[in-house]
């Protein structure tokens, strides 16, 4: 997930760069062109949020664990009530549901209805800049909806694009969704409640340990709960630390996405004073 976030940001880098290079002047782009970059980029800002809230979410349950690993240090039975307290609530926290991921299909859905490769007349440098354009969506728009996908554990957020085969990198696309959703979807089918495998890890290891901890330890018990203990302690500390770089890298996009816009937006405003140089004159001859 990690490339794949800065594989979208180095794409959404890249086709700022293309424009620059094309040199083709804001007044020259179609009004509908504008439109709906300005609409697409919105819903983008908008899922960028929605995944920053739920790897907050996911980064929230670090401190249950913290706290139920903290009380584990001192084989007390006031401890371990405690720390069995605090490992029930991680349970409950990361399997609640977070109400920004089920405005994810919307979104996802109109992104898709954005999809259609457009028809310049008359523009070579439009024609490039539509077809890279379009290029990026069909990228941006299948990394989001794995994103999705893997974020809210609903393959329905899943989808699959169907690429013009007039497009040179139609079959290598159809070949990695093909690939890439059958995973996911069979993951699924497992009944798994998370995608994420670090967080599946750190699931697995509270599961061997919280029997331990909720019946009270035997003497001949202390070997394998250090282990556990142990084992629980190094996950959660992982768990974390990909939660942060994926964090980083979620942010990255949105400020990419967002500088793209505040650029084009500026563009405009440019190109209005250029074009009336001095507005609210109704034409009167300005006298010296």
């Amino acid at each position: 997930m990690k490339l794949a976030m800065e594989s979208l940001c180095e794409t959404h880098t890249a086709i700022k760069t293309l424009i620059t290079e094309l040199e083709l002047p804001v007044t020259e782009w179609d009004a509908k062109w504008i439109d709906v970059y300005l609409d697409i980029t919105v819903k983008l800002l908008d899922i960028c949020i929605a995944f920053s809230s739920e790897i907050s979410r996911l980064s929230q349950g670090h401190l249950f664990l913290q706290c139920a690993l903290h009380k584990l240090e001192c084989n007390t039975s006031e401890k371990l009530m405690r720390a069995c307290s605090s490992l029930d609530s991680w349970r409950q926290h990361i399997g609640s549901k977070n109400p920004r991921l089920g405005n994810c299909k919307s979104i996802l859905d109109s992104l898709v209805d954005s999809l259609t490769l457009p028809k310049v007349k008359n523009s070579a440098k439009g024609k490039v800049l539509m077809r890279a354009m379009y290029g990026v969506k069909v990228q941006t728009v299948f990394v989001c909806s794995v994103f999705a996908s893997a974020f809210s554990v609903d393959s329905e957020n899943l989808l699959d694009l169907d690429v013009p085969s007039t497009i040179s990198w139609a079959q290598a696309y159809s070949d990695l969704q093909t690939t890439v959703n059958g995973e996911i979807r069979e993951v699924f089918s497992r009944g798994k409640f998370t995608f994420l495998k670090e967080l599946d890890e750190v699931d697995a290891a509270v599961n061997n340990l919280y029997p331990m901890v909720q019946d009270g330890m035997r003497p001949t018990e202390m070997k394998a709960f250090r282990s556990s203990f142990s084992d629980l302690g190094g996950r959660a500390e992982k768990l974390s630390q990909v939660l942060d770089v994926l964090a980083k890298e979620v942010d990255g996009f949105f400020k990419i996405v967002l500088s793209g816009r505040d650029a084009l937006l500026c563009n405009l405003r440019v190109s209005d004073t250029v074009a009336d140089p001095f507005p609210g004159n109704s034409g009167e001859q300005v006298r010296g």
